[in-house]
């Protein structure tokens, strides 16, 4: 009875082992629509692929085929990298996300684990806009604008949400990309900004009897803004997700209450 026992839990935790493995590696495009009754309707729609904690992971094709046609620009939400992982992997995944359109990128904290000038000066070779406290405003035929805002890692307070705030169009539909979802305490309501895009969490990646210090990614209506939260598409540590998989973002915007 006991070796039996013994058996039986050596094949559930082989079981589980696997479980999470598949979790850490999936290839899901989370689909979300969204209405704001300020987005100017002279846009008609604005559809955003949103990738963050990339980290040792290669961008799957089954990712880039599913996307491709259906987003005008996709966002890269920081740890695009890590510690370790040649410069080689970095450029491969950034030129399948250029396949899909503009390519936006904030810094992440294991982003400043490596050589990030080298890092900087790919992401520069390639055409990809690093938003670091900074913004980029994009404008309709009517003249109606939408702005997009990122910030620098908060991790040893590199962020300046005011600095990209003033390069922001004031009259505008504001998004603000940061690495940390904590950056919405710093937000207020005369900032306007409507949505918050962010990572770094992993949405907990590994939830013990539904437990785990952090949340999972969702999306959250908070007094001032909207904030998603990515469970990242990556893992830290051990290549293992628990009730937290592996996702990436397909947000389509429009006007609607």
């Amino acid at each position: 009875m006991g070796i039996l026992f013994v058996i039986l839990f050596i094949i559930g935790g082989i079981l589980l082992l696997l479980y999470m493995l598949r979790e850490a590696f999936l290839n899901n495009v989370v689909e979300h629509e969204m209405s704001f009754p300020d987005f100017p309707a002279s846009f008609g729609k604005l559809t955003i692929f949103f990738i963050s904690d990339i980290h040792k992971r290669n961008i799957s094709d089954t990712i880039i085929n599913q996307v491709k046609g259906k987003a005008d620009i996709v966002i890269i939400g920081g740890d695009l990298t890590e510690k370790g992982v040649p410069f080689e992997k970095v450029k491969a995944n950034l030129l399948k996300l250029k396949q899909i359109g503009p390519v936006y990128f904030v810094w992440g904290n294991n982003d400043y684990e490596v050589d990030y000038h080298k890092l900087d000066a790919i992401l520069l070779d390639l055409g990809i806009k690093v938003l670091a406290n900074t913004a980029v405003t994009f404008e309709s035929m009517e003249g109606d604008k939408v702005c997009l805002l990122g910030v620098d890692s908060l991790h040893e307070d590199r962020d300046r949400l005011d600095l990209a705030l003033l390069d922001a169009e004031k009259q505008s539909f504001k998004i603000l990309v940061s690495h940390y979802p904590s950056i919405t305490g710093k937000i207020l309501s005369q900032h306007e900004i409507r949505l918050v895009l962010s990572g770094h969490t992993h949405g907990g990646q590994i939830h013990i009897l539904g437990y785990s210090p952090h949340e999972r990614g969702k999306i959250k209506k908070l007094e001032n803004t909207v904030l998603l939260i990515s469970n990242g598409y990556g893992t830290t540590a051990l290549p293992l997700r628990l009730g937290a998989p592996a996702e990436s973002h397909l947000i389509t915007l429009r006007k609607g209450s």
